[in-house]
């Protein structure tokens, strides 16, 4: 055992050696399932991604983050394969909605592939640099697209919010275990 500053002791494990080598440290191979299985653990907050093109597009995101607070910055990551790529691979500008636990609907409406997103029920307007935004959301912002950084099948964005709102009323919608939940108390 090695002694670590404030952390106790730990285990002697090198970079590089299998970890069963090491008794009681339980393991899979990394793979796509197991990256699934662990975020699941990983509660997230959900947005939708929103930019104009020839007709509107958007995406449910759970991978919003904040980048940066000089400049505002934002990234998100979405699939090459998406039905919003062609759009958001082209856009200037892109809306970002923190939604509500009210708007679980919403998020699935924006996660179902094949759908009519911005059809009825779902309500939105233009805003400023055309992009669309939906109404009874959190708190949004219109970002413009400073980078696009390929990411194996997806493509992690980067952008620069220009304009936004944070009034919207209520609380967060979460992601987790595969599906939206709202905060308990």
């Amino acid at each position: 055992m090695t002694a670590a500053p404030d952390l106790g002791t730990q285990p002697d494990f090198q970079p590089g050696t299998h970890p069963d080598t090491h008794p009681g440290i339980r393991h899979r191979l990394a793979s796509p399932d197991l990256l699934r299985s662990v975020f699941r653990r990983h509660a997230a907050g959900v947005a939708v991604i929103t930019a104009r093109g020839e007709r509107p597009v958007g995406f449910t995101a759970t991978s919003l983050n904040s980048v940066a607070a000089e400049p505002p910055l934002v990234s998100f990551g979405v699939g090459v394969t998406s039905s919003s790529w062609p759009v958001i691979a082209e856009a200037r500008y892109v809306g970002v909605h923190i939604l509500g636990e009210h708007q679980a609907e919403l998020a699935a409406t924006f996660a179902r592939s094949g759908a009519d997103r911005f059809a009825p029920p779902t309500a939105w307007r233009p805003g400023p640099e055309g992009v669309p935004l939906l109404d009874g959301v959190l708190a949004w912002l219109v970002c413009r697209v400073v980078a696009r950084v390929p990411a194996a099948d997806h493509r992690l964005v980067v952008a620069q919010a220009v304009a936004g709102d944070p009034s919207g009323a209520g609380r967060p919608l979460l992601y987790h275990q595969g599906r939206f939940n709202a905060l308990r108390d």
